[in-house]
């Protein structure tokens, strides 16, 4: 179910708050609404372990406590690669759940460091959308995504523009 709060009281042009979805069709976005994505997601010791040895990261800041404890962080940093993959992922259900396809990222910040235990949450901004010029049943979205902390602490920032369909052309499961 999904709910709807607006901001427009104190703040002109703020868009809604909307939490929850099932994906969007082209229509359904309006420039300005922040979907917030849930629900969170707290990382552990293991989770930045295995996906640090996945994809071949050797950099022991990652996987190496005794490593790790000489740095100026004390411990070892979850892989941002892994904070990407989740933030990403906590997005889909509001975002890209019906997209055709991802057509660019930009402006990936890396503004603060993510650790083993941190729960961290996710909300996206919607900054433009327009008709697709050669695909007349689609169009392009772009939003901009943030990932927060449990303190409130924003770790990362990125721009995403994906191309969805139009209502009536999307593929139902």
């Amino acid at each position: 179910m999904e709910s709807t709060t607006s901001s427009s009281d104190t703040q002109p042009n703020a868009g809604r708050r909307i939490r929850s979805g099932q994906g969007r069709c082209y229509e359904e976005f309006t420039v300005g609404d922040t979907y917030e994505h849930r629900p969170g997601r707290t990382i552990s010791d293991t989770d930045n372990t295995w996906f640090t040895l996945l994809t071949m990261n050797t950099h022991p800041l990652h996987f190496d406590h005794a490593y790790a404890v000489k740095s100026e962080f004390g411990k070892p940093l979850v892989n941002s690669c892994l904070t990407l993959s989740i933030v990403v992922g906590m997005s889909v259900n509001d975002v890209s759940q019906k997209a055709i396809g991802n057509l660019g990222w930009n402006d990936i910040k890396l503004s603060a460091p993510v650790f083993a235990g941190d729960t961290i949450y996710a909300e996206s901004t919607v900054l433009a959308k327009r008709e697709s010029a050669s695909r007349p049943t689609q169009g392009v979205v772009t939003v901009r995504t943030v990932g927060k902390k449990a303190d409130g602490t924003e770790f990362m920032s990125f721009e995403r523009t994906v191309l969805v369909p139009k209502l009536g052309h999307s593929i139902e499961s």
